[in-house]
């Protein structure tokens, strides 16, 4: 039955296009519930297809190597192996976990709508059902804006559960040609910015904003420099930038690898989800305590004492060390060392063998070094014996250095003076007191080789390599990689074990185009090092990382290309403007780039208000980002007697865990850690819960902060102030801190804190 017009005048008008009714939102929803069932059911297709090539090519050419493969099996070999290395890696990325598998979808004034999400997906026609986010075609989501729309009407987030679409965020980003297009929802990103963390970081594929992509997408050559405040998504970005480059420069960067390099493995944790939810899984990730795994084969968590670390990650050191390795590791060798001779006796002083030790040194490792030595020793003595008049006429130098070297005493010297020596060994060398005031009078006072000795005095050298790590800290993994360099491996054990053949097998193997075309030559692989070399590294963090610590991280990507991403103002150097030349030195002449990241997503204005006093305070220097987000909660600012803080904190987390849906994160001073390590194990609220220092919160955020005595941290930790301004940025939402006092006092506590500051 029709509708009258008194009807018509009386119906509730059509809302604009740009106000969500439940209806529009209900039919936006399944018109892209729809597009998203095709692309999971084509996604199962080549799923099944990729196993079927990939069963095919295991079937062909099975071998018990009785067979004889003849040449022209070569071509269907390679084949063979081409097509199933391609299968498996395509295998990889289908069955890898694809939460958000299609995340946005860009409507351009042409009439063409694109999906983008975490991989190409094609239909049998071989038409994009979605863009890969690093394609060319997918960089309009992330560049463009109202004031430079790129041809783009609307953009639109997906948020999805499991394969299921249950949200929708759009930008009108081009009034002009919006026609019908329903608008949806607040904006993607101010809606991700409120949602609760959770004990990983999400990616921001679906949420990076126009400066950001920018940097994400820039050349891979030289060095790109990615700056910024806190919550400035720096972090994420690099990553994103790490899946762009392997994207885009595939060839290159996989076959040599990309390496990252975090602050802390919590921080590793932290984000080792991301590159893998974007459909990278060939990047290596390693804190800076494990950064040398690959040459000492542990790796180290603890932190130094402020002092210490400050000792520690001094170019003063590179002297020390190498000092340390000069000098013998026993002292009773004052005496010169003797060798008799058809009764003549030989001797060479101290003075000769320095002389000897430091030359060789300057042109080899001290572990492949020993020959060397022994050579120059062996000419010494023979000089003197050659020249003293006294060499019988049928003794020739080979016979002498028989007699020389079948002489006990002169082996043992050799041994004694001349060791194999391991990393380990010398950098425990530095807990001697004695031995550190000989070496170090003039690079370290006093109280710095006090400070230094003592951190060694419980070096236990009897550990096993794989147990050692909880002996030593962050800053000696960069001291130890140094000593490695210094020392070099240990020359090969003799392999005196036969080869064992096994014939007759019955068991089959797969024979790979490898297998036919290695070289069997054998091949001396002493001379390499060690060390693992990467086509790109990135460095988080970087204004944290040592000048000491810098070797170490070069010696990874000595051709490589760089991607920086750091902070001065959130530097725990002492000294940053070291830090920075030191990254100047790293960039050179190399083509380089640098992108300042403005705008602080993380943290509500409230709190940045507060930490922008501290940082502002102590670096005056520090370029402020502008934090858009406000909660209409100030931090709190508590005092607390000394000894009732516990309690305090426990109260706290009970109340905030009622108030936040998120996690909850708790920054103690390294002296009063261990007071809480037991909460996160005993609280209802555990699995939402973090008890840590504020070298370990790098990087990390949470929905709620409580901060313990910022004065201890500022003390306690090198950087001070600019560590402090770090755990006052980690909250997305509540911040609260406790100062301890000795004796309770009533005031506020919140003018007593701004006052403090100027």
């Amino acid at each position: 039955m029709g509708e009258s017009q008194a009807d018509k005048a009386f119906s509730a008008p059509e809302a604009p296009e740009h106000v969500t009714t439940p209806d529009r939102l209900a039919r936006e929803l399944a018109a892209e519930q729809v597009h998203v069932d095709r692309v999971y059911a084509q996604l199962e297709i080549d799923t099944a297809s990729a196993r079927q090539i990939e069963r095919e090519g295991r079937s062909r050419y099975l071998s018990d190597r009785a067979d004889f493969l003849r040449e022209e099996h070569g071509t269907a070999l390679f084949e063979r192996d081409a097509f199933s290395f391609q299968a498996a890696r395509r295998l990889a990325s289908l069955d890898a976990e694809h939460e958000g598998l299609v995340f946005g979808r860009i409507d351009l004034t042409d009439g063409e709508a694109r999906h983008i999400g975490r991989l190409g997906v094609r239909d049998d026609d071989y038409e994009p059902l979605v863009i890969d986010w690093r394609a060319p075609a997918a960089e309009p989501f992330y560049r463009a804006t109202a004031n430079n729309p790129l041809e783009v009407i609307r953009r639109r987030v997906l948020r999805t559960r499991g394969e299921k679409v249950v949200g929708i965020e759009d930008d009108l980003l081009d009034s002009s040609h919006a026609t019908t297009l329903p608008i949806i929802g607040e904006g993607a990103l101010m809606a991700a910015l409120t949602r609760a963390r959770g004990p990983q970081m999400r990616d921001i594929v679906a949420t990076i904003q126009s400066e950001q992509d920018k940097a994400i997408r820039a050349p891979y050559q030289g060095v790109t420099i990615i700056t910024g405040g806190p919550g400035t998504g720096k972090t994420v970005v690099a990553l994103h930038r790490a899946a762009y480059l392997l994207y885009t420069n595939r060839k290159r960067l996989e076959k040599g690898g990309v390496l990252v390099v975090g602050p802390s493995a919590l921080f590793m944790n932290y984000i080792e989800r991301v590159l893998p939810s974007l459909g990278e899984d060939s990047v290596t990730l390693r804190s800076i305590g494990s950064l040398a795994i690959d040459t000492l084969g542990f790796v180290a968590e603890r932190n130094d004492s402020a002092a210490a670390a400050a000792i520690k990650g001094s170019p003063r050191m590179l002297t020390l060390l190498r000092r340390v390795v000069s000098e013998p590791l026993v002292d009773d060798l004052a005496q010169p060392l003797r060798a008799t001779v058809k009764g003549d006796v030989l001797i060479l002083d101290r003075t000769r063998l320095q002389r000897i030790r430091r030359d060789v040194l300057a042109t080899h490792q001290l572990n492949r070094g020993r020959p060397a030595a022994e050579h120059a020793i062996l000419n010494a003595l023979w000089h003197r014996f050659d020249t003293g008049g006294s060499r019988p006429p049928d003794l020739d130098r080979d016979q002498f250095d028989d007699l020389v070297q079948s002489q006990a005493g002169y082996r043992m010297f050799l041994n004694a003076w001349w060791p194999v020596v391991t990393p380990r060994q010398a950098l425990g060398r530095l807990g001697d007191r004695d031995l550190l005031d000989a070496l170090a009078s003039d690079l370290l006072n006093d109280q710095e080789r006090d400070v230094l000795a003592a951190s060694y005095e419980h070096v236990d050298l009897s550990v096993p390599d794989r147990l050692a790590g909880a002996q030593f800290t962050v800053s000696d993994i960069a001291l130890l990689d140094e000593l490695a360099t210094l020392v070099g491996r240990a020359p090969a054990e003799p392999d005196d074990e036969p080869d064992v053949f096994v014939e007759g097998g019955e068991i089959q193997e797969l024979v790979t185009m490898a297998d036919w075309l290695r070289d069997e030559r054998s091949t001396d692989e002493d001379d390499d090092e060690p060390v693992d070399t990467f086509a790109h590294v990135l460095v988080d963090e970087a204004q944290d990382i040592t000048p000491m610590q810098w070797r170490m991280v070069r010696r990874r990507g000595p051709q490589a290309s760089w991607t920086l991403v750091g902070d001065l103002a959130q530097s725990s150097w002492p000294d940053v403007h070291e830090t920075g030349a030191a990254i100047r030195d790293l960039v050179g002449t190399a083509p380089s780039r640098s992108f300042e990241l403005r705008i602080n997503y993380r943290s509500p204005a409230e709190v940045f208000e507060l930490a922008g006093q501290v940082i502002t305070h102590a670096f005056p220097e520090a370029s402020l980002p502008r934090a858009v987000r406000h909660t209409g909660v100030d931090p709190e600012l508590l005092q607390v007697p000394r000894d009732r803080w516990v309690d305090e904190v426990h109260t706290l987390v009970d109340r905030l865990a009622g108030e936040v849906e998120g996690t909850i994160g708790i920054i103690v001073p390294p002296s009063l850690i261990a007071r809480l390590h037991h909460l996160p194990a005993r609280h209802p609220a555990r699995s939402r819960l973090a008890v840590l220092t504020p070298l370990q919160s790098k990087g990390l955020e949470y929905d709620a902060v409580v901060v313990v005595s910022p004065d201890d941290i500022v003390t306690e930790t090198s950087g001070g102030e600019r560590v402090l301004y770090v755990a006052l940025t980690r909250p997305t939402q509540r911040l609260v801190t406790i100062d301890l006092i000795d004796r309770f006092t009533t005031g506020d506590s919140q003018a007593a804190w701004r006052e403090s500051l100027g």
